[in-house]
């Protein structure tokens, strides 16, 4: 392969659209390989901004924005990085000829929940949880019935487990309704959920190409109101689910196709594997590859993207640690313990320009056996104080 020099007439040109902590990594391993790059964000001075060749700030919702910035740049690929964003403007812009990761077409069924569980439910025939989607609040009351309590009611399309709760009783319908149409994204439909009493759920890095896919380790994760807090690599699942899971993962990814990483979440329940969601890029909780492997999910995502091989090594266990905060801030400052930057951990600050409570601004990292790694990591991001 041919690389060039940023900033010149014929450099290879990346665009984020959507420049939060996922993807300053992945600019930073752009960068390494001589790839020019521009971040796209609705806020001035997002985490990708900071080390990108260029920045904008934009309604990334607005087609004819986005398209404008598009069109200025002319990025060779141009890589999503958030759900809210005009889906509108990556069709035109791939008509245009522009290469969208990991197509247009992939990018709509994933944005929001309903695409892409009907599209893996129904034309893939993946084994899925039981679901309805609803409108309105008296639909929403009629399908938890339905499916039964306790349930999971999410906005079709959000962010970061945002507006996502698990309804347990009735008394609880309203306030799940409540908390879905406050979340950033599209709930203007909600899906409810059956609850799946499940052992665990993880996340399977899969990456893709034309030439091959592979696949990372499985990766485990604990969540606290819909977001991740903990993640882990290895999981520790049996050959049988873990075959399950790489099989779907690829029929899906397949089934969508194009460059690049897919973060593939499922449930699993004894050896029963049920797909749940997927991201058609890096996901938060393969920031443990940060430390476990010899190429980053970031990494891995990058050489997706430009056709690359997609070997790797994967180093050992770990675990990664979310510190989300607990101030509201304009000038964020974090106090963290030396001893977390050690032979085998480490922690990430993500540079937002402010924080809010519940907001993530750091990751702890730790390179140890599961277990420990595991306590070890999230410890250091409980002991980060504002």
């Amino acid at each position: 392969m041919q690389f060039t020099t940023p900033l010149k007439s014929n450099s290879i040109k990346i665009m984020l659209v959507g420049s939060g902590e996922l993807g300053k990594e992945v600019i930073i391993e752009a960068q390494r390989l001589g790839i020019e790059t521009v971040a796209v964000d609705s806020y001035n001075n997002a985490p990708a901004h900071l080390v990108a060749n260029k920045s904008y700030v934009i309604n990334m919702k607005n087609k004819e924005e986005l398209l404008e910035v598009i069109r200025r740049e002319r990025p060779t690929y141009i890589l999503p990085e958030i759900e809210a964003l005009s889906i509108d403007a990556l069709i035109e812009a791939e008509r245009e000829g522009f290469h969208v990761i990991p197509n247009a077409d992939a990018v709509k069924k994933t944005m929001n929940r309903k695409n892409i569980r009907e599209f893996a439910a129904s034309e893939l025939g993946v084994k899925t949880s039981n679901y309805l989607f609803v409108k309105d609040y008296e639909s929403l009351c009629e399908a938890v019935e339905q499916i039964g309590i306790p349930c999971v009611v999410k906005p079709v399309m959000s962010s970061s487990g945002h507006g996502q709760s698990v309804v347990k009783s009735k008394d609880d319908i309203l306030r799940a309704w409540d908390s879905a149409k406050e979340a950033r994204g599209d709930s203007s439909e909600l899906i409810v959920e059956e609850f799946i009493k499940f052992d665990y759920e993880i996340t399977l890095l899969t990456v893709r190409n034309e030439k091959e896919t592979v696949f990372c380790e499985p990766i485990g994760h604990i969540q606290e109101d819909g977001d991740y807090v903990l993640s882990w690599q290895p999981m520790d699942m049996s050959e049988v689910a873990l075959k399950k899971a790489q099989e779907i993962a690829k029929k899906v990814t397949d089934g969508l196709g194009g460059r690049g990483l897919f973060g593939v979440e499922f449930f699993v329940k004894d050896e029963e594997v049920y797909f749940s969601e997927l991201s058609p890029r890096p996901h938060d909780t393969g920031m443990v590859t940060l430390i476990t492997q010899s190429q980053s999910e970031f990494a891995l995502h990058v050489r997706a993207v430009l056709g690359l091989p997609l070997d790797f090594i994967f180093y050992g266990a770990g675990a990664s640690g979310a510190y989300k905060s607990d101030a509201e801030s304009v000038c964020p400052t974090f106090n963290i313990d030396e001893n977390a930057f050690g032979k085998n951990s480490f922690v990430r600050v993500f540079g937002k320009p402010n924080s809010h409570k519940g907001r993530r601004m750091a990751v702890a990292l730790v390179f140890d056996e599961v277990e420990s790694a595991k306590k070890r990591a999230r410890e250091i991001a409980l002991s980060i104080k504002e």
